[in-house]
């Protein structure tokens, strides 16, 4: 007898299984099902991240993405401390090494102030103090920030969802959707799923899945390479705080920083090139449909004319490597190239609409029977605990489900 359940959540990104958690903890007796192609969770943005978790610094105050984060990171550190899983409240400067920086710091002081975020400012000899190793003309205390394993928070979210009695199935990758008015049919390769409502949080393949169901989008998923490297393990307490640059308000990214790791490491990055295969995290990544899907998408030519100079800055210090040691040397002038050793990169689903624009808070669509996550911009994963009780309270009002 073929099993059809009440709700299926797709992707088991921490967005996902944190809104199937959600879901089940809401609705004990319904049946959630809970679908991810690769056969481990974690597997894609949730898995390649520097595991920060985010005070929300940078966000426009009033925006979902600023109420997420803050939410989400007092969330996250205390399902940390519930379940016994490493965390360290390290605190994050955000340090200006110029004139122009100084001015924009101020304005990011004022932004932490509107958004409810502890911050105060320091001087160059207070951050000599705090960082021998780092130089500026002053910084940013952000002592909230904190570091984590989010791969181990989303493990740790899918064993409490199956025993609430929720259920998992890896290794699924959808590859058809047929959705009629009392039901959705989910084809994979081995099996078809049939059930009332889904919840899509697909990530990288985001625009794909809307497709699949047939929901008319006017954006595209573009992947955005991050490339870190990792400091050899003598120079694993050059910092004690994560270090991040003042960053240029006119481009879309933070900038290289330092980051130390909940395994005592200390990765450095990421820069922000385009990809070319959307779940490519090698050296050299191609994918023909990847970049059919992109090329032949009008946003696309649109948001690279946008950021040329930009965009060949960054392709320029990914190849040449002093051009990338130059950007973190501006606030820590004593590491050199040999310090730069290899690091996995991570990839980074943009949500970007037809005109260029760049979609910087979360973009989500709909059909009779479907809500689907489109853009889970970074702090996604910070904010995660907190986008799983939004998405099970939407699915609520959306399909009318029984409290």
């Amino acid at each position: 007898m073929v099993k059809h359940y009440d709700i299926t959540v797709i992707g088991g990104g921490i967005v996902g299984v944190s809104t199937a958690l959600a879901l089940k903890k809401q609705f004990t007796d319904a049946d959630i099902l809970l679908l991810e192609k690769e056969n481990r969770f974690a597997a894609h943005q949730t898995g390649h991240n520097s595991g920060v978790i985010h005070a929300g610094v940078y966000y426009q105050p009033g925006s979902l993405k600023a109420d997420f984060c803050r939410r989400g990171s007092r969330a996250t550190i205390d399902f940390c401390s519930e379940h016994n899983l490493p965390f360290t409240r390290c605190g994050k400067l955000l340090v200006a090494t110029n004139a122009v920086e100084v001015e924009r710091m101020q304005a990011l002081e004022k932004r932490c102030v509107k958004n409810k975020i502890q911050v105060h400012r320091i001087d160059r000899q207070e951050l000599a103090r705090r960082e021998p190793q780092i130089q500026g003309l002053g910084a940013l205390m952000v002592p909230a920030t904190a570091i984590c394993d989010f791969g181990k928070i989303t493990q740790k979210m899918a064993a409490l969802f199956q025993a609430l009695g929720g259920e998992t199935k890896t290794g699924q990758d959808i590859i058809n959707v047929k959705e009629s008015s009392d039901q959705v049919v989910l084809s994979t390769r081995h099996q078809a799923f049939f059930t009332r409502y889904v919840i899509a949080c697909g990530g990288l393949m985001a625009d794909r899945l809307a497709k699949k169901m047939h929901i008319p989008i006017d954006f595209a998923i573009i992947p955005f390479r991050g490339e870190y490297y990792r400091l050899p393990t003598l120079r694993s307490h050059i910092v004690s705080h994560l270090i991040y640059p003042i960053p240029d308000p006119d481009l879309p990214f933070l900038g290289v920083h330092l980051t130390p790791m909940i395994d005592g490491s200390i990765t450095v990055g990421p820069n922000a090139v385009m990809g070319f295969k959307r779940e490519g995290y090698g050296r050299m990544n191609m994918d023909t449909t990847d970049i059919a899907d992109m090329i032949s998408f009008p946003g696309f030519w649109k948001v690279m004319a946008k950021n040329l100079g930009s965009g060949i800055k960054e392709q320029m210090d990914s190849v040449w490597k002093s051009g990338y040691l130059k950007r973190i040397r501006k606030y820590c002038p004593s590491l050199t190239l040999k310090d730069l050793l290899p690091w996995p990169a991570g990839i980074r689903a943009q949500a970007v609409m037809k005109d260029g624009s760049l979609v910087h808070d979360f973009l989500f669509a709909r059909s009779p029977r479907s809500l689907h996550v489109c853009n889970a911009p970074s702090p996604a994963a910070t904010s995660a605990i907190p986008i799983g009780q939004y998405l099970r309270d939407q699915a609520i009002d959306q399909f009318q489900l029984n409290h």
